[in-house]
This record gives C-alpha cells, sequence and structure tokens, in this order.
C-alpha cells in the first residue's frame, strides 16, 4: 500500500522558513518524480516544485513565483522528499500536497500539510 506522509507545516511569520517533508513508502522511490503543490482558499492546486528521478538527471523546476525562495530536494535513502522555503509570504499560505509520478505516468498524492504565513 503507497502512502505519501507530509509533515513540517505550521504557522510562521512573514519572512521566515519552513522545510516540509514527504516520506514516501511503498512505492520504488527512485522511478518516480516528486512534486509539491498547493492549493490556497478557493484556488485551484498549483505546482510549487518539482524534481525528477536521477535516471533523468534530478533536475528541478520552480514556479516563478517561488524562485529563488524554494528548494526542492529529495533524499533516495530515505525516500523523503523536501521543500526548503524561506522569506515566506503571505500569499504562501495554503495547503502543501506531496505527489510521486511513475515513469509510466501513475500518480499518488498525500494529505498535504498547512502552511499559514501571518503576523
Amino acid at each position: 500500500q503507497v502512502h505519501l506522509v507530509e509533515s513540517g507545516g505550521g504557522l510562521v511569520q512573514p519572512g521566515g522558513s519552513l522545510r516540509l517533508s514527504c516520506a514516501a513508502s511503498g512505492i520504488t522511490f527512485t522511478y518516480y518524480t516528486m512534486s509539491w503543490y498547493r492549493q490556497g482558499p478557493g484556488k485551484e492546486r498549483d505546482v510549487v516544485a518539482s524534481i525528477t528521478r536521477a535516471s533523468a538527471g534530478g533536475s528541478t523546476n520552480y514556479a516563478d513565483s517561488v524562485k529563488g525562495r524554494f528548494t526542492i530536494s529529495r533524499d533516495n535513502a530515505k525516500n523523503t522528499v523536501y521543500l526548503q522555503m524561506n522569506s515566506l509570504k503571505p500569499e504562501d499560505t495554503a495547503g502543501y500536497y506531496c505527489k510521486a509520478r511513475h515513469y509510466l505516468a501513475y500518480e499518488y498524492w498525500g494529505q498535504g500539510t498547512q502552511v499559514t504565513v501571518s503576523s
């Protein structure tokens, strides 16, 4: 059974930092591109950052709104993907979701973790 479990969300002041983690089980982690999405109140779920599997180069991509502030990384030995979020803004407030996409195109989602940026 596949599980993706996000953690690390919480309440932070503007300008602060958080690191989200997504621990995967039940999958061969190295076969998957890992992504972080977010969904704010009344908004669609949008991709924030992604990192490909090592055999595809381990390359990263970011939404324009987070470039230079967020960093995605993965630890294949721990089956975990991270999202380091710096210089947080109130508009970063959202539920953050982890997605695993297999190279054969099937996908799994986590349940999400809430990030609230407010003074």
